[in-house]
């Protein structure tokens, strides 16, 4: 892998998910600057990642000077970073947003006409290196810079290059995905064991029917009514409904205002 500098603008959940996929594949930068202003924010990720080679500071200037910067900031403090970095960004720079709603267009526009400008949507899994992370690129980018991202992002796990505006689509779907499910999984663990499973029993009967489930329902052929059917006693079947308007509800609304 080409020797790099990586800057962190944020040193929040975003950049703790990349330090973790580095950290496990035993990535060690020549430099690594993370800025943030909050020190207790610092003082965590030096206690966490102790053999990274970072440099932590409040002045997001220095994160900004790097090969590669990534901008882990959330999209109403978007603007204002921007603005405080852009004269001190390298034209060679690649600038990596990980938030969604702020578009190529506007970041290129707000950090001078700056060409290599990407825009990913993290996914936590990547923390073990197995996340879905789709990637947009400004259309500006030359194929071998996208093809050296790729390959240095994929650190990280899957990323797909998609469409710009299919990112907050995919910010529903795969970044904030996790969260509709792992209290249930979670439960579902704490119940198996109280009914007699060890816990390496739960995990591979779940496992396994995690994968079946998904496979029957979009590969099998059948119809979602046939596939339902298939299992005659559906112990929270009362509930479907309700469930599926907070999906609804829940989720339209913060599409639409991430969409703006």
């Amino acid at each position: 892998m080409r020797d790099l500098t990586l800057g962190f603008i944020g040193g929040g959940r975003i950049a703790r998910i990349f330090l973790a996929a580095f950290q496990n594949k035993r990535y060690v930068p020549s430099r690594m600057v993370i800025s943030d202003p909050d020190s207790g924010v610092l003082e965590s990720l030096q206690r966490r990642f102790p053999d990274l080679n970072m440099v932590l500071t409040a002045d997001s200037s220095l994160a900004a000077r790097q090969d590669m910067v990534f901008l882990a900031v959330h999209p109403p403090a978007m603007e204002a970073v921007l603005q405080q970095i852009g004269r001190h960004i390298s034209e060679k720079s690649f600038i990596i947003s990980l938030a969604p709603k702020f578009r190529l267009e506007k970041i290129a526009e707000l950090l001078g006409g700056h060409p290599k400008v990407v825009r990913m949507i993290p996914n936590a899994a990547s923390w073990m290196n197995k996340g879905f992370n789709p990637t947009a690129f400004a259309p500006g980018m030359s194929g071998s810079d996208k093809q050296f991202l790729a390959e240095f992002l994929r650190i990280m796990g899957e990323m797909p290059e998609v469409e710009e505006d299919k990112l907050e689509a995919y910010a529903i779907l795969t970044a904030m995905g996790p969260t509709y499910f792992w209290f249930q999984f979670n439960e579902l663990q704490r119940l198996s064991q109280s009914f007699g499973l060890t816990d390496g029993e739960f995990k591979t009967g779940f496992r396994e029917m995690v994968s079946g489930t998904i496979g029957l329902l979009f590969d099998s052929g059948l119809t979602y009514e046939e596939v339902v059917d298939l299992i005659p006693v559906k112990p929270i079947g009362d509930q479907e409904s309700q469930i599926q308007e907070i999906y609804k509800t829940k989720l339209t609304a913060l599409y639409q205002k991430l969409k703006g």
